[in-house]
C-alpha cells in the first residue's frame, strides 16, 4: 500500500480498498486490514483447483463483507453466504454489496456464527469456508492492545482468554456446513497458527491442515480440508 494503514483514514472517508477492491466503511464494522488479503488471496488459489462451475462458500464473521465481496467479485460464478453478529457488520455487508451489485449473489444473515444460517438448506453442501474471526485475548484488550477498541468495535477483537474461543466454535461447527472435500480457512493472530492447526487435528474431522505465510515468514492462515464422514 502507499501509506501507513489507519483506521481513523478509512472512517473519515468511508473507503477502504481491499483486494484491489473499494468498500464502504462505517463505525460498527472492522475496516479491513491488509494482512487479510493472504487469506482471500489463500481460498482464491483453493476455489481455483477446485474448478467448479459454480462454488458454494460462507464468509463467517464477515465483518464489513471484504471477503464475501472480494471473492464474489473474482469468481463471477460464486455464491456467497455472509454472516455476523453485530447489526453494523450485518448493514456494511449489505451496503458492500449491494455498491458491486453482488446483492443477488452475496446473500447476508445475522445471528451467532452458524446459528445465523440455519434454515438454508446449506448443511453439507459448502465448498470454502472462509473465517477472518476475533483472535485477541480479553487481557491483551485490556492491556497491550486496547487502543484496538477505541475507534472499532470490541466484538471485533475480543475472543476469551486465549484469543482462541471463535476458533473453536467454528472448528467444531464446520464440518456439519462443509461437504467432503471442502476447505477451512481461517485468519489467525500472530504466534497461532500451531494452536489453530492442532484444534484441526484433534477434531478428527480435517486432513491436509496447514498453514500460509505471509512474506515476513510468519504463518496467518491455517485451512484443512474436511474428510468424508464415516
Amino acid at each position: 500500500m502507499s501509506k501507513e494503514f489507519s483506521v481513523a483514514d478509512a472512517y473519515g472517508t468511508g473507503r477502504a480498498v481491499f483486494m484491489g477492491l473499494e468498500l464502504l466503511v462505517a463505525p460498527g464494522a472492522l475496516v479491513p486490514r491488509p494482512e487479510t488479503e493472504l487469506l482471500g488471496t489463500t481460498a482464491l488459489g483453493v476455489l481455483h483447483r477446485m474448478n467448479l462451475p459454480t462454488p458454494r462458500i460462507i464468509d463467517m464473521c464477515c465483518g464489513a463483507g471484504n471477503l464475501a465481496c472480494a471473492i464474489a467479485h473474482r469468481v463471477p460464478a460464486a455464491r456467497v453466504w455472509a454472516s455476523d453478529l453485530t447489526d453494523g457488520c450485518v448493514e456494511a455487508t449489505r451496503r458492500n454489496a449491494a455498491h458491486h451489485g453482488m446483492a443477488d449473489r452475496v446473500s447476508v444473515h445475522q445471528g451467532d456464527l452458524f446459528g445465523a444460517l440455519a434454515g438454508q438448506g446449506l448443511e453439507g453442501a459448502i465448498d470454502v469456508i472462509v473465517c477472518n474471526p476475533p483472535y485477541i485475548s480479553e487481557k491483551r484488550l485490556e492491556g497491550d492492545r486496547a487502543h484496538l477498541v477505541e475507534l472499532e468495535p470490541r466484538e471485533a477483537f475480543a475472543a476469551g482468554p486465549y484469543g482462541l474461543s471463535i476458533h473453536m466454535r467454528v472448528v467444531k461447527d464446520a464440518p456439519r456446513y462443509l461437504r467432503p472435500g471442502g476447505v477451512l480457512l481461517f485468519e489467525v493472530g500472530l504466534g497461532q497458527d500451531r494452536q489453530v492447526m492442532a484444534l484441526l487435528e484433534r477434531s478428527k474431522a480435517y486432513e491436509n491442515i496447514r498453514a500460509v505465510s505471509n512474506e515476513a515468514g510468519e504463518g496467518r492462515v491455517v485451512l484443512g480440508q474436511a474428510r468424508a464422514q464415516a
